[in-house]
């Protein structure tokens, strides 16, 4: 979901507002933090969970990787090594899809009615909930992610995910055909195969099971590899598979790199389909690679820089704390964030003050303080990715209105930011910046408002707020992304079709439709011989 930008060909100097950073933190830290700025303070939230598991798992057994490297794992709260995880390579993948192809050339799993396939993914989700603290621990000393969501919401929410494709295994059908002349005809749904999935680092248990659940529902095999910022889940999950019964070699799990590990999944001649989620760069890399190997089926869920547009009528509260909620939810790390946010001009005035009040009075701090609202993000490339749009901002004119800095003396912490007087020309207001950065702009008319929404190469999400059924039915049918929220941010469903328009990407996660994506349609025809009837 994050994207390189051409901010990286410009010389931005991070030493500007690097090298007074632990004075600077020191002074916001009571402020942003509260009293659990410091070491001693933060220490009593740590709920380190011990790390069992840093090999890959290849046809059911934790295996080192061919060439025995690792890397490490970063805890972005103290930016120290959590754990060295294999590091796999084209070897380690090679290995993973001869087990996946044998699992499913010659295993129980495709060939299983769907109702014992489901009734096993029942098994998986149920091993989810009983290892619910301890999945939420390891997404958090991995990714910064809170730890109450992550026990509340996204482990629950993976579980329920898996439910619901287990309840669609025994669902799959095709279709008995009215042919136009003497034949008889239907078609078959059939699992496409081998699935290749390659997994972004931000919400790294969620977007597993949106890409796994469908693919094991359909009766297909895969090789997946975690983000090599986020490889613990994974790793945790694939034990739990093989607990719940899930047969050897239908769900491996490579950690590494894009270039080596990524790049052998898309290119791989024995993989019939590969999913993806990350960048629009990285997206192009895996369409080439599928196309100059076997033509492979991709899907792409890529970068967003999603317009939240807001019309006088709008509950001010309402649509404040929507826009505020869509920017800084998991510390602005999300591919549908409300990054730009247009407001029209006559409640203007009142929505910037509700939201400088709202971000100044955001808690950032230990994710595993229950009172925090925003950790750190992922890592230091990240941290100063985002500082470096900050600073790209105010030299291109944006009225910075709060934020900006970093905060702490440990951990990649940024306060949540906000500019107003945004240009569309501006990179703040083009580019994913993938963090807690809010592009204010305001406009007169809806002509206006749904040009400038438009004014991007992506289209994944918007988010309109008005109490005028017309204006909403004009607007939402003419902003050009894969999901309109109106009057609400972030309602995702698992009946409801994600993905994108333009370059945000193809192919959708959700509902039937990613069934689908892992499903082939066999037309089956036969003649038929002195039939009364047609």
């Amino acid at each position: 979901m994050q994207c390189e930008s051409q901010i990286t060909k410009n010389s931005i100097n991070l030493a500007n507002y690097t090298q007074d950073r632990d004075t600077e933190r020191d002074k916001r830290s009571e402020v942003y933090m509260g009293s659990h700025s410091d070491d001693s303070s933060a220490a009593s939230f740590v709920k380190n969970p011990t790390i069992k598991f840093t090999k890959l798992f290849i046809n059911g057994e934790f295996v080192d990787s061919v060439s025995g490297k690792t890397f490490e794992t970063i805890d972005p709260r103290t930016e120290e090594v959590t754990a060295r995880i294999a590091e796999g390579d084209k070897e380690d993948v090679e290995l993973a899809v001869k087990a996946a192809r044998q699992a499913f050339d010659h295993g129980p799993w495709p060939r299983l009615p769907g109702y014992e396939r489901g009734r096993i993914m029942m098994k998986f989700a149920n091993l989810l909930e009983e290892n619910v603290e301890e999945l939420a621990a390891l997404e958090t000393i991995d990714c910064g992610k809170l730890f109450s969501v992550a026990k509340n919401m996204d482990i629950p929410g993976a579980a329920s995910l898996l439910r619901y494709y287990a309840g669609a295994a025994d669902k799959v059908h095709g279709e008995v055909l009215k042919m136009s002349r003497e034949l008889h005809g239907y078609t078959l749904l059939e699992p496409i195969g081998v699935v290749g999935h390659i997994i972004p680092w931000n919400v790294p248990t969620s977007l597993f099971f949106m890409k796994v659940s469908p693919t094991l529902a359909a009766g297909c095999t895969m090789v997946v590899k975690p983000a090599e910022l986020t490889p613990l889940s994974a790793l945790y999950l694939a034990h739990l598979a093989k607990l719940a019964g899930i047969p050897d070699g239908v769900l491996n799990v490579v950690t590494g790199f894009g270039p080596t590990a990524g790049a052998a999944i898309s290119s791989h001649m024995d993989i019939d389909a590969v999913s993806f989620t990350g960048s629009t760069e990285v997206g192009r890399k895996v369409m080439q690679a599928a196309a100059a190997s076997n033509l492979k089926v991709v899907s792409l869920e890529l970068g967003g820089k999603s317009p939240l547009i807001i019309f006088d009528d709008a509950n001010v509260d309402m649509a404040a704390e929507l826009a505020i909620m869509g920017i800084l939810f998991n510390k602005g790390e999300v591919c549908v964030a409300s990054s730009r946010v247009y407001v029209q001009e006559g409640i203007y005035d009142e929505v910037v003050k509700k939201l400088v009040e709202k971000a100044k009075a955001w808690v950032v701090g230990d994710p595993f303080d229950p009172k925090a609202q925003q950790g750190p993000q992922v890592d230091l490339k990240q941290f100063e990715r985002i500082l470096s749009y900050i600073e790209q901002g105010k030299r291109e004119g944006a009225t910075l209105l709060t934020g900006g800095k970093p905060i702490a003396r440990k951990g990649y912490y940024i306060e949540p930011t906000i500019f107003a007087d945004v240009k569309e020309e501006m990179l703040i207001a083009q580019d994913e910046i993938f963090g807690p950065v809010l592009a204010l702009a305001k406009f007169k008319t809806i002509e206006e408002a749904i040009k400038r929404a438009n004014s991007t190469r992506y289209g994944l999400a918007a988010g309109i707020v008005t109490n005028d059924l017309n204006v909403a039915n004009t607007v939402s049918r003419s902003i050009r992304a894969g999901t309109i929220w109106i009057n609400c941010y972030f309602a995702l469903d698992y009946d409801c079709p994600f993905g994108g328009y333009k370059m945000s990407g193809f192919g959708k996660d959700f509902g039937m439709d990613a069934l689908h994506k892992y499903l082939q349609v066999k037309s089956v025809v036969t003649p038929l011989y002195n039939t009364p009837w047609l």
